[in-house]
């Protein structure tokens, strides 16, 4: 088969069952699909089920079925449950060392620097959820013109402002310091600008969200694509985590159907090459909000679309689904979860209902990509052989 496009389709902290590791993590019995569908009493995902999702671990309401394509899940070998690590993963960086946290906020030396560098003081400087944080916060906030610090058990260093209060280009401005002032022992892998508006009591935030990525140690997919003249387009945050490498189109989004809605439109230009998507609401808007229902019906808005973009795909076309990690809205606490993730390919020129099993690695995905443009990448097992 000669390959035209391959779309990736990363759906952000859908995971699919607890690591063998998940103990380290605090995630034993984690399952962020199967527990998702047991809380709301099943999942409606005929399109999803037709790929073979259902075939990769029981799913209340997702029958195991006969698949359209391939289907397996991905273990993680990088130590981490984040979004960088799970996402660098994918395209080739395998972590020997997992990206330093700061369960107990950053260090007060540090913030005293950072404010005299920005020219204010800050608020926070706490382990929080983003969403609570504004409301806490967001009236003194508002009051002071303080931007709020907050952190998470991923290793991100994120600013929440107000965008009366600190317009974007100022928002942007500071995180930027931040990004260049974090580096050694308190290099964090993501600073994040995270704007908001509203009044007390009624706080929301925007989708004018910032990520400020550290750069991979070592060549990525992206950039071995590249060089080989494969176009890299790139939808939603794909173009933050990969600080922008090998990528020559991207489109920012503001929810997950305009995400689907930009892929669709790269679709539509025709041209060969890679086009990866990000879909967060799934872990933004519902995952770490612990909203089941709200998670539950993202899904099927989703699935309700794959129509869409399967019918836009050609002989020479392979569709990948995928997540980075797990965010189980079951579980207490709001933090990501150690998961495999499940991994559904399709394409018109591909076998039908094919196992591909436990894959080591998320890197076996980025090794398959290449080895369908005739590359290799150093690390992962490809595929291809598989599903050809």
């Amino acid at each position: 088969m000669q390959t035209n496009r391959v779309i990736v389709a990363v759906l952000d902290s859908v995971g699919i069952g607890a690591m063998p590791d998940a103990a380290l993590y605090g995630d034993v019995g984690s399952n962020t699909l199967a527990n998702l569908a047991k809380a709301v009493g099943g999942l409606n995902l005929p399109n999803l089920g037709a790929m073979g999702l259902g075939n990769i671990h029981p799913i209340e309401g997702v029958p195991a079925q006969t698949a359209q394509g391939g289907f397996g899940k991905m273990s993680e070998v990088s130590p981490g449950k984040d979004t960088t690590t799970g996402h660098w993963e994918m395209a080739g960086i395998i972590l020997k060392h997992p990206f330093v946290t700061f369960p107990h906020a950053f260090p007060a030396d540090f913030m005293h620097q950072f404010e005299a560098a920005i020219g204010r003081g800050t608020l926070g400087n706490i382990v929080a959820s983003g969403t609570e944080i504004i409301q806490q916060l967001g009236e003194e906030h508002m009051a002071t013109g303080k931007p709020i610090i907050y952190t998470s058990a991923d290793s991100v260093f994120q600013i929440a402002a107000h965008e009366d209060i600190i317009p974007l280009p100022e928002l942007y401005r500071i995180c930027e310091i931040a990004r260049k002032m974090l580096v050694g022992p308190l290099e964090v892998d993501r600073v994040i600008a995270r704007p908001f508006i509203g009044t007390p009591g009624n706080f929301t935030r925007t989708p004018n969200r910032h990520d400020y990525a550290i750069l991979p140690p070592a060549k990525i997919l992206l950039q071995y694509l590249a060089e080989h003249g494969i176009e890299v387009m790139a939808v939603g945050k794909i173009n933050d985590i990969y600080h922008g490498l090998g990528i020559s189109q991207y489109r920012h989004v503001v929810s997950n159907m305009d995400t689907v809605d930009k892929l669709l439109e790269f679709m539509d230009q025709g041209e060969r090459g890679l086009i990866m998507a990000n879909l967060v609401d799934f872990d933004m808007v519902y995952g770490h909000r612990n909203n089941t229902v709200g998670y539950a019906q993202a899904l099927a808005d989703f699935d309700a679309r794959l129509p869409e973009i399967l019918a836009r795909m050609g002989s020479g076309d392979v569709l990948m689904l995928t997540a980075d990690h797990g965010c189980d809205p079951t579980a207490p606490g709001t933090d990501h979860s150690r998961e495999y993730v499940p991994l559904l390919v399709y394409g018109p020129g591909l076998k039908q209902n094919v196992d591909l099993g436990i894959r080591g690695s998320f890197a076996d995905l980025g090794a398959t990509i290449a080895e369908l443009y005739d590359i290799k990448l150093p690390v992962g097992t490809s595929f291809v052989s598989e599903i050809l």
